[in-house]
C-alpha cells in the first residue's frame, strides 16, 4: 500500500510541474516577444519605400514593440502570479 501511496504522490509532483511548464500564459508571451522581435528588426530595416506606402508611420516598428511589450506583460505575470498546483481530491 504504500508504494501505492509513493507512486500517487510522485505523478501528483508530476503533473503539478507539467501544468506550470505548459501554462498559456509562458507560450503566448514567447510567442509574442519572438515575433515582436522580428517585426521590430523588420521596423528598424524599413526603406524609404516602405515608410511612404505607409505615410511616413514606420508601421512594422510600433507594432513589433507594442508586441515586445504584451510578450513581456505575459512573462512577467506569469513570474509575479505562478499557478498554483492542483489540490489533491480529498479522500473520503
Amino acid at each position: 500500500m504504500s508504494d501505492y501511496r509513493n507512486d500517487v504522490e510522485e505523478l501528483e509532483a508530476k503533473s503539478a510541474t507539467a501544468a506550470r511548464l505548459f501554462d498559456i500564459r509562458r507560450i503566448i508571451g514567447g510567442l509574442f516577444v519572438v515575433y515582436g522581435i522580428i517585426v521590430t528588426i523588420a521596423g528598424i530595416t524599413a526603406s524609404d519605400a516602405d515608410l511612404k506606402k505607409a505615410q511616413d508611420i514606420n508601421i512594422n516598428l510600433w507594432t513589433g514593440l507594442g508586441m515586445l511589450a504584451l510578450g513581456l506583460f505575459f512573462l512577467i505575470w506569469l513570474k509575479l502570479r505562478p499557478t498554483a498546483p492542483p489540490t489533491p481530491p480529498s479522500e473520503q
